[in-house]
């Protein structure tokens, strides 16, 4: 789809140009008038959101089906919280992307500020790191302190310091600056991940950031909502918002690699306390048959585990006695198991629910530990919070209590309160911009969609 635009690579050129010189007010607004018209008629020639569906909506998180792209889009569950999607949620075609990427749209047009904080980024990036010279570092060992050589000559200049050959305390600090800013480990070391980062160029970087804004355009705009959260599943935080203001924020653990929780939108309407935990399949095989196998019946009491002759929400339990336990370790025999609630239960004390066709919600947790790890992408698509007692104090006004401790119970949001789940590989600071990992491994097919072109001609440059 991008391919045949993108091709001209006069016009992506001079774009590139434009936001890296700067150039004067007059001509920058008129750039970005014609920017902006071109992206209201595409607006408007766009489908708008489609409403809910009626139909029963999953209660466990479902496998993305392949329609659904996800990248910088968001689905919008529910049409009421969509604000404005003709004009921030149009699908990007050659011609509007080509010529607002990167470019300060918030100057005419509310945007969530992450947009400007991001592109004011970009910008700090292309004056500190954009303007340094550009060519591909031949592979070797490990450049440290103390080394010498033609590499640590071309190391010098890479990074824009003064001609030697070699490796002093200077160009040590100067590496820990590029790996600190490239989400690398900052440990002053041109190691292998240092040459290969710098090979990829700046161009790339600054198209990584490029569309970390695109995502951030489909956050709300101030004034667009009274309060909201903010699930980002690339840093995998929560971030709630009152009037447009940061409130509270708190880590969160989401979706594995294998069952990534989705860029979406949707309204939380209510929570169930006391909940019970519908145990996936792939948990039945793995953990639940071969318990049961080793431990007998009694795993499945200790746990207050049920089990259901169907998938049907109306079936009544059977007696586990009666199902075949091999099978369905085998994986031949796919049963409905419930966890009641209790202490132990996988759901802790309360999840929100926000009804959707990917089976996605927040839900407390007992395991705490998960929190104080780095690496908390682990879990089946849904978003596991730090403190869920916090925010259904920030929700409800308190945390709801059930009439019964073994019984689940629904408690309705008097008001809905939107989730915007998104997915940021880059992050705004003070005096720049610094880079995270990509969990997901989403900017690769991203990047190579709307900047296959620029790309190439950079890797021809390099050379």
């Amino acid at each position: 789809m991008i391919g045949s635009v993108l091709a001209t690579d006069k016009r992506m050129h001079e774009r590139a140009d434009d936001v890296r010189k700067q150039k004067g007010a007059c001509e920058g607004m008129s750039h970005i008038r014609t920017v902006f018209l071109a992206m209201m008629a595409a607006a408007f020639l766009s489908a708008s959101a489609g409403a809910t569906q009626s139909q029963p909506q999953p209660e466990e998180p479902v496998a993305l089906p392949p329609a659904v792209e996800q990248g910088v889009d968001m689905v919008y569950i529910d049409p009421e919280i969509a604000g404005n999607i003709r004009w921030r949620n149009t699908k990007l075609d050659d011609v509007t992307f080509a010529r607002y990427a990167g470019a300060p749209l918030d100057l005419i047009q509310a945007i969530n500020p992450l947009y400007a904080d991001l592109r004011r980024g970009l910008v700090a990036y292309q004056r500190n790191w954009g303007v340094l010279p550009q060519f591909t570092m031949p592979p070797g060992p490990a450049l440290t302190i103390g080394s010498e050589g033609e590499r640590v000559t071309l190391l010098r200049e890479r990074l824009g310091l003064p001609v030697g050959s070699r490796f002093d305390e200077p160009l040590a600090a100067r590496v820990a600056d590029y790996q600190k800013v490239h989400g690398l480990e900052s440990d002053g070391i041109a190691g292998d991940d240092v040459i290969a980062s710098l090979n990829l160029g700046a161009e790339h970087y600054e198209h990584v950031v490029m569309i970390n804004m695109e995502r951030a355009r489909r956050l709300p705009a101030p004034g667009e909502l009274k309060r909201h959260i903010i699930v980002d599943a690339g840093s995998a935080m929560v971030l709630m918002y009152d009037h447009d203001k940061l409130v509270g924020s708190m880590r969160a653990a989401v979706g594995a690699k294998d069952t990534q929780t989705p860029m979406m939108a949707a309204l939380i309407r209510y929570a169930n306390v006391n909940p019970y935990w519908n145990i996936p399949g792939s948990l039945q095989v793995k953990l639940i048959a071969p318990r049961v196998l080793e431990q007998g019946l009694k795993y499945l009491t200790d746990r207050h585990d049920e089990v259901f002759a169907s998938g049907s929400g109306n079936s009544s339990p059977i007696d586990p006695a009666t199902v075949d336990w091999q099978a369905v370790k085998d994986g031949k025999l796919t049963l409905r198991m419930r966890q009641g609630p209790g202490g132990g239960n996988s759901m802790g004390k309360i999840k929100f629910m926000m009804p959707n066709k990917f089976g996605i919600y927040l839900h407390d947790t007992p395991d705490k530990a998960v929190f104080d790890k780095d690496d908390r992408w682990i879990s089946n698509g849904c978003i596991r919070l730090q403190d869920a007692p916090r925010l259904a104090a920030w929700l409800f006004g308190a945390m709801p209590k059930g009439r019964d401790p073994d019984v689940e119970e629904r408690v309705d949001l008097p008001e809905p309160v939107p989730v915007f789940v998104t997915y940021l590989t880059v992050e705004a600071t003070t005096d720049g911009i610094m880079f995270r990992a990509d969990p997901y491994a989403r900017d690769p097919a991203v990047l190579a969609r709307y900047f296959a072109e620029e790309r190439q001609l950079a890797a021809a440059r390099n050379y």
